[in-house]
């Protein structure tokens, strides 16, 4: 059997949501209501948007010996992905995310490893291979930084494309950026990565030049309904988004990313394939959860065309 295209490296995660009027202060207790329990973690739900939207893919991944870990590895099957690579990890449960919507959409999460820490550089060589075979590799940062690291490292000596989608936000070392080929950041990211308070175009080609300086070529910093600002050597665009009513940002980040690298295995261009993404992230706002709310390929080609 031949090797997936798209190779997806990342976390996964039981998702506790619950939705609330507003945020609790510090001390304070407030009452919520529809309360889930949703699947989810940035690099499942990367995975199961680019499976969704038409990407040949595998994912590398940890879960938990529970449950919920073994029903996630049913279903990413289901999708359609590649999940030799998912690894059931004894004694630990599946990730966890506690989740908190408030009235627009806003959240506030909180999130801990469990077996996503497990996805250590051991745990990982068996699937190398797969890396290594695959068109792209894409990541986030819910795994191991060592992990991220020789990852990106092997897929660049093997003629892998690299994309970083750099969520949670930290600092990232140098020889981490000197291997990717792009990375989406948004601009909260990019602020903590470059050093630039991204707030304006001229702002985000100040950020996308710090990290073109460090050895990545293409740089997209992701801007909300503004859009997003691509930066590469052919030279720098807004390429503009969709607005809609929010109900739940929660999985819009990931949404988008995992359009981005399924429309670009398809073979549009980047510009194309920023486009569809949006309109794939616009959809993902407007209903609940992570992965519950990633749209299918013939809703964002319709809403696309309504929108156009």
């Amino acid at each position: 059997m031949s090797s997936p295209r798209l190779i997806v490296l990342g976390s996964v995660n039981a998702d506790h949501v619950l939705q609330v009027d507003n945020f609790p202060r510090p001390g304070e207790t407030v009452t919520g209501h529809g309360y889930q329990i949703i699947p989810g973690g940035k690099g499942a739900n990367q995975a199961v948007a680019a499976v969704r939207l038409g990407a040949d893919i595998g994912f590398i991944a940890c879960v938990g010996d529970d449950d919920f870990g073994r029903r996630m590895i049913k279903e990413f099957g289901q999708d359609g992905i590649e999940t030799s690579a998912v690894m059931a990890v004894d004694g630990l449960p599946t990730g966890i995310a506690l989740i908190q919507i408030a009235v627009g959409g806003e959240n506030a999460i909180s999130i801990s490893a469990e077996a996503n820490a497990a996805l250590t550089p051991e745990a990982l060589q068996p699937h190398m291979g797969m890396i290594r075979e695959a068109e792209t590799l894409l990541m986030q940062l819910e795994s191991p930084l060592e992990t991220i690291e020789l990852a990106a490292k092997e897929a660049r000596a093997a003629g892998t494309k690299v994309v970083l989608n750099p969520a949670p936000a930290r600092d990232l070392p140098d020889s981490l950026l000197a291997n990717l080929d792009m990375i989406t950041p948004n601009e909260t990211e990019a602020e903590l990565l470059t050093g630039v308070k991204v707030e304006s175009e001229k702002d985000a080609a100040m950020a996308a030049c710090v990290l073109h300086g460090k050895g990545v070529d293409i740089v997209l910093i992701t801007l909300g309904e503004k859009g997003a600002f691509l930066s590469r050597a052919e030279g720098k665009k807004m390429i503009g988004g969709y607005k809609v009513d929010p109900v739940d940002t929660t999985a819009a980040g990931d949404t988008f990313n995992g359009a981005l690298v399924a429309s670009m295995q398809k073979g549009a261009s980047l510009e194309q394939a920023i486009a569809f993404a949006h309109g794939a992230a616009a959809i993902s706002v407007t209903r609940l959860g992570a992965q519950t709310s990633i749209p299918s390929l013939e809703e964002v080609e319709k809403f696309i065309t309504d929108n156009s």
